[in-house]
């Protein structure tokens, strides 16, 4: 039988306790060959906290965990009945595999978890012409109207108005909001 990826339910908050239970019972019972790799969802996202720029990791589903296994009833009621776990997604009480398509996708939004500033996703993407607030750094509290974007950098280019003056000056996407 061929390993399938499965989606569990886990109660909000607890996926980090769910997987250390789940990779205990495969460390117990030798269910190595059984359950492959157990995943919880996450992303690294950029995000400013006190004018620094900081990685963290953001889950995708929470409440979810994924898990690479070979399933049969009696795996599927061990790992229900660890604490926290809700049931497999499926029907009919029934767990159903993701498609190779559903498990491509997730693993692309996912990136390869690795902290790098570069691989960190920005929150929002700004579009040329549009008028935002700048939130952050020694222009803060003013307007300003995107000229130029560098989505390579993380950063943009906003001509805000200061005495009069259209004045260009380059930002980091976490520096601006939407108004």
């Amino acid at each position: 039988m061929a390993a399938n990826w499965y989606v569990l339910q886990v109660y909000s908050g607890h996926e980090s306790k769910v997987k250390t239970n789940i990779e205990r019972l495969i460390k117990q019972n030798n269910l190595q060959d059984k359950i492959l790799q157990v995943k919880i969802p996450t992303t690294d996202v950029a995000e400013m906290k006190n004018g620094k720029k900081k990685i963290v990791k953001k889950r995708l589903m929470p409440g979810y965990i994924l898990i690479e296994m070979e399933m049969n009833d009696d795996l599927q009621f061990a790992i229900q009945k660890l604490p926290s776990v809700g049931s497999f997604v499926g029907k009919g009480g029934k767990p159903d595999p993701l498609t190779l398509e559903e498990v491509k996708n997730l693993f692309n939004e996912m990136g390869d978890f690795s902290t790098d500033e570069a691989s960190a996703k920005p929150k929002i993407l700004f579009k040329v012409g549009e008028t935002l607030k700048i939130i952050d750094g020694p222009f803060a509290n003013f307007n300003g109207i995107v000229d130029e974007i560098y989505p390579d950098k993380g950063r943009l280019r906003v001509r805000v108005e200061i005495f009069g003056r259209s004045t260009p000056v380059e930002l980091d996407y976490l520096q601006v909001g939407k108004l």
